[in-house]
């Protein structure tokens, strides 16, 4: 990927720049709580935004991606912002960043990367984390802390892309470590990291190659459904709900409003039990919580789909460990915690089934936690 950014950055800017990338995350449980002010768990992994970046002493954006194949072209004020969705997402770093009271200038720039695309791995927040990281680097002499540059990126969803997002993506795109896991709350932004070396299993995600946009979509409406609880409640957000007070107000909510509120309680405690577990080296419980999230996420919180309940299916009857629904939802990717003697086995079974079932393969990564956001020497 290295050196077809290289070539392609030649053709078209001559000469050369400074590489920096930023990865795409699993998170291994934790779902839908980040904008709830509860736990997320989640962890860099292998696949990464990677980009060639140059100042060019204007005051204009010069970017290519090569996977698009596509150029834009802006300025850096707020009436410059380009038409391409994709380019709106380094538009807005710009902006945040200047917002800020940051430097941003004119800069030519190639991108690529192999983070895959609606498959729920935050290929968006690699984009943001990688150019956010490269321009405090190149116009800040790195002046703006990591959890800014999360920030940005996160403000760049809210206010540029129209999704109303968590933290939870760009900080682990920013913060990620090679081999360690996160555990951020959310609500007081303090983290902590956690060993992640499993010596008998392995993290394979299943593609559905079910595409979604976050955009004007129900993942919004999930999020409105419960601040309106929080609301009921007299609560800033459900993090400091229990089910007791859930019950106690059952009668004076929609009955979908409840169902909502009941996952991301539910799953706030889930998250603590699994880094209790894995402190344990409880692997099996890591497993059964992840179930237990899948089933949260497709009866009560509904963000599912027919393709994704089918792979988390087949997962149990193949013996996994752990299955769930990644990500936004409405598509995307299961993650599966496989032991390493039953890998072969479960991918086998669950291309061949899916393929019978809905006339395509799903798409198998392996992934590895590696390291989020840096200037590559």
């Amino acid at each position: 990927m290295k050196k077809e950014i290289s070539k392609v950055f030649e053709e078209r800017f001559g000469g050369s720049g400074v590489f920096y990338a930023s990865a795409g995350r699993i998170n291994l449980i934790g779902e839908h709580t980040d904008y709830n002010g509860g736990f997320v768990f989640p962890g860099a992994i292998d696949k990464v935004i990677m980009a060639e970046i140059r100042p060019n002493d204007t005051m204009t954006v010069r970017v290519f991606s090569i996977d698009i194949n596509e150029y834009a072209e802006f300025g850096l004020n707020e009436a410059d912002a380009p038409s391409q969705s994709w380019a709106r997402y380094i538009f807005g770093v710009c902006r945040e960043i200047l917002k800020r009271g940051g430097t941003v200038r004119g800069f030519d720039a190639v991108f690529a990367g192999n983070v895959p695309l609606g498959a729920g791995l935050s290929s968006s927040a690699a984009l943001e984390s990688c150019f956010a990281f490269a321009l405090n680097d190149m116009f800040n002499d790195n002046r703006i802390d990591k959890f800014e540059l999360a920030r940005i990126g996160q403000s760049t969803e809210h206010n540029y892309c129209g999704v109303n997002c968590g933290i939870m993506d760009q900080f682990a795109s920013v913060f990620g470590k090679e081999g360690k896991l996160m555990r951020l709350d959310c609500r007081s932004m303090e983290y902590e990291y956690f060993p992640f070396h499993p010596e008998d299993y392995e993290l394979v995600l299943v593609d559905s190659v079910v595409k979604h946009e976050l955009a004007d979509s129900p993942y919004n409406k999930r999020r409105e459904s419960c601040e309106r609880v929080a609301h009921r409640l007299g609560l800033e957000t459900l993090r400091d709900a229990d089910m007791a007070m859930l019950e106690a107000v059952k009668s004076d909510i929609t009955a979908e409003d409840y169902f909502r509120a009941k996952f991301v309680i539910e799953e706030k405690q889930r998250v603590l039990d699994v880094c209790d577990a894995l402190n344990r080296g409880d692997y099996d419980t890591v497993g059964r919580k992840m179930y237990e999230t899948h089933a949260g996420l497709s009866k009560d919180y509904e963000v599912s789909c027919e393709e994704l309940d089918f792979l988390n299916d087949v997962a149990r009857e193949c013996g996994v460990t752990g299955s769930r629904i990644m990500g936004g939802g409405f598509g995307g990717c299961t993650i599966n915690l496989v032991r390493k003697d039953l890998r072969d086995k479960f991918v086998e079974t669950a291309v061949a089934k899916f393929t019978e079932k809905y006339g395509h393969a799903p798409k198998i990564y392996d992934v590895v936690i590696s390291d989020g956001a840096r200037r590559l020497d």
